[in-house]
Parts: C-alpha cells; sequence; structure tokens
C-alpha cells in the first residue's frame, strides 16, 4: 500500500507519549497512529471504552470492598 507523509502539530508531552506509546507495541510512530485512527473510524475503540464502562458499572462495589478490606487489614496490623 503507498503511503503518504503526514504533518501534525502537537505538544512535546503528547509527542512523547506517542513515541512511547508506539514502542510499547513494537510499532513505528506512523503505523500506530494509523492504528488510533483505523480503531476510531471502525468503532472498536468506542466499543472497547463502552464495553469498560458496563464492567466498571456492573462490578464497581466489587473493587471498592476489596480496596476497604485491605485498608481495613492493613489498618489492624499497624502497631
Amino acid at each position: 500500500m503507498a503511503k503518504t507523509q503526514l504533518g501534525a502539530r502537537v505538544d512535546d508531552e503528547i509527542k512523547a507519549l506517542a513515541e512511547s506509546r508506539a514502542k510499547d507495541r513494537g510499532q513505528s510512530l506512523g503505523d500506530y497512529i494509523a492504528g488510533l485512527v483505523r480503531e476510531d473510524a471502525s468503532g472498536l475503540r468506542q466499543r472497547g471504552l463502552d464495553a469498560a464502562r458496563r464492567f466498571l458499572d456492573e462490578h464497581q462495589g466489587l473493587f471498592d470492598e476489596a480496596e476497604e478490606e485491605d485498608r481495613r487489614s492493613r489498618g489492624a496490623h499497624a502497631a
């Protein structure tokens, strides 16, 4: 597939973050950005975010209980 060069202005922080995420995934910066655009255009990203929100809405109480229990356990052992 032919490639076209793009130019975009972003803050240094965003540039560093994008480069870091691309490196973490073993991708070039261009491939990483292309993947984000594809996910956004296909709705995959939004479906993932929606699924995560539904999961948290359904199970947040369990996480809260576990954190509270952890806090109580640590407090019980404090001298």
